[in-house]
């Protein structure tokens, strides 16, 4: 079974920077999509962030110019730079793979809160 371990989360002020892993077990990343998706209390999980097997990357238009996705194979691992954070982004951070849909179960995710 494939497991998910995100990590990075934290309380940071408006305009703050947090910078996200994701440790993947398993499977390598390096065949598989792979995405960040969050999700804030009381909304539907969304995705904000992917990257594609040969590093196609698309993000989100909330996110976009402030978030970065990136990848060590070497180390398994999956990377979200967030930057300018915004109050609004205050949500469970997950990472899975998959384009539009998740391919395995969630992790715990991590919790990231940015204070007005």
């Amino acid at each position: 079974q494939v497991q998910l371990v995100e990590s990075g989360g934290g309380l940071v002020n408006t305009g703050g920077s947090l910078n996200l892993s994701c440790e993947v077990s398993r499977v390598s990343i390096r065949t598989y999509p792979m995405g960040w998706w969050r999700q804030a209390t009381g909304k539907q999980r969304e995705l904000v962030a992917r990257m594609n097997r040969n590093y196609g990357i698309q993000y989100s238009d909330s996110v976009k110019e402030r978030f970065t996705i990136s990848r060590d194979v070497a180390k398994n691992t999956l990377y979200l730079q967030m930057n300018n954070l915004k109050p609004e982004d205050t949500a469970i951070y997950y990472c899975n793979g998959g384009i539009t849909d998740p391919l395995w179960s969630w992790g715990q995710g991590t919790q990231v809160t940015v204070s007005s």
